[in-house]
């Protein structure tokens, strides 16, 4: 006979995800990445290195931005989350969103949506002064194809029109 460990069974997880809310049965042991691309099918949070180290999986957490990678979605019970998906408002791109595109903030896309998040999150923080500080506040965020003067110029911008 095969019995779970109470840590094994799976757990009542509340989400609000893009204004949803969401009651999930999660195994404790799931990441809110993986719950995010393979439950709620929103795939625009890439897994990347799954060990926090490049930021394709920013999301924002309570209005504050992690790597889903590392954090157990049963950690958040009750939490909102906000990801790429849940960016545009009726039709209209996330003014961020909108300097990306603007500033040739992106190139093979992959990394975009976290930058974006991660962007986001530094402005909201106060982190948006100067290009040097741009740089250094989103620096956990990786581009391979080095988009960053792009990105910075975007976030820039956003933080003037915010």
């Amino acid at each position: 006979m095969s019995e779970r460990s109470p840590a094994t069974s799976p757990g009542r997880v509340r989400l609000v995800v893009n204004g949803s809310q969401h009651e999930l049965d999660l195994d404790p042991r799931r990441s809110l990445l993986d719950v995010l691309r393979e439950t709620l099918d929103l795939t625009g949070t890439k897994k990347g290195c799954n060990q926090g180290a490049c930021g394709a999986c920013t999301v924002l957490l309570n209005g504050r931005r992690i790597v889903s990678c590392l954090t157990l979605a049963a950690m958040h019970d009750g939490a909102e989350i906000k990801t790429i998906e849940g960016l545009e408002t009726n039709g209209e791109l996330h003014p961020l969103q909108a300097a990306f595109v603007e500033h040739d903030g992106l190139q093979c896309g992959f990394c975009t949506p976290g930058q974006i998040m991660s962007g986001i999150g530094c402005i909201a923080e106060g982190h948006a002064g100067s290009p040097d500080e741009i740089r250094f506040w989103m620096s956990g965020n990786i581009c391979r194809c080095g988009a960053y003067p792009g990105i910075v110029a975007a976030v820039a911008d956003a933080a003037k029109r915010a």
